[in-house]
């Protein structure tokens, strides 16, 4: 399968100031693929968002998006390609009706009126908001107008969806719903996502996951495997799951149950312990 995203040997730096300072990152995402990117503040995981549609030029090295280098002579193909929702729904919202706020970005590219209200149906249905289309956005709740932004994206067509914190403001159910949203994008549409979080549970439904630290990759498998690597986890500043950490509080007070990234998991090594 063809790589979606790809860099290769990429550095970036916002300065000497800065700290920050990314150097020779080799990272590909394969079209169709779900990838959750994991890191503390500063690890480097927005700056791989910004890079990949050009938000962000590297210092050297080389970002294809399907096979084609990212330059800034195509900028613009290469940005209908890879759409980016970022943290705040409030600071992304261009007008104050749902489907105006949803067509802005299509009626940006040029594409014929018909087409875009297509276009508005096809994306407010996949996020479940179509009963909203004629709604004043303000009027939303957080994880509504978070739906709203993905939708904006959505009307693009992109085939890569990078979401960069995006869950971030919005209440555990809210984060659930639109990572749920983004999950059946990706297994119905065929969306190549990047999912870049810190919060550990939304990572368990990608299909591979990521660790950065001070600009580069320091750990990749599946999110079980990244989890089961508790120990490493810490040392970078990170957490595990919510179920994963009690089942290490569990061995911890001597009870012999094994990892668990899930409730019936979890339930059933307790009932081991106890039968």
């Amino acid at each position: 399968m063809a790589n979606a995203l790809e860099y290769r040997d990429v550095a970036f730096s916002y300065g000497e100031e800065s700290g920050f300072r990314m150097e020779h990152l080799n990272f590909s995402v394969q079209e169709g693929e779900f990838v959750a990117v994991l890191g503390h503040n500063g690890s480097g995981k927005s700056t791989l968002a910004r890079l990949a549609n050009g938000l962000l030029t590297p210092d050297s090295g080389e970002i294809s998006v399907f096979g084609v280098p990212l330059t800034g002579k195509n900028l613009f193909d290469i940005r209908k390609q890879v759409g980016i929702v970022f943290q705040n729904p409030d600071s992304q919202a261009v007008a104050s009706i749902v489907e105006d706020d949803v067509a802005f970005g299509a009626e940006n590219v040029g594409l014929p009126r018909k087409e875009i209200g297509e276009r508005i149906g096809f994306a407010l249905r996949a996020v479940g908001m179509e009963d909203y289309r004629t709604a004043t956005i303000s009027r939303l709740s957080g994880g509504q107008k978070q739906r709203v932004a993905i939708a904006g994206v959505l009307a693009l067509k992109p085939r890569v969806m990078i979401l960069d914190e995006s869950t971030a403001m919005l209440d555990p159910r809210g984060r659930r719903e639109i990572v749920e949203v983004v999950k059946e994008l990706n297994e119905k549409e065929g969306v190549t996502v990047m999912l870049i979080t810190h919060f550990m549970e939304e990572a368990l439904l990608a299909s591979r996951a990521v660790v950065m630290n001070r600009g580069e990759i320091v750990m990749q498998d599946t999110p079980e495997g990244i989890f089961r690597r508790g120990e490493e986890l810490i040392c970078y500043n990170l957490a595990l799951p919510r179920i994963g950490e009690i089942a290490r509080r569990l061995r911890g007070g001597g009870m012999d149950v094994a990892d668990a990234l899930d409730v019936n998991t979890l339930a059933e090594e307790i009932a081991k312990c106890v039968s």
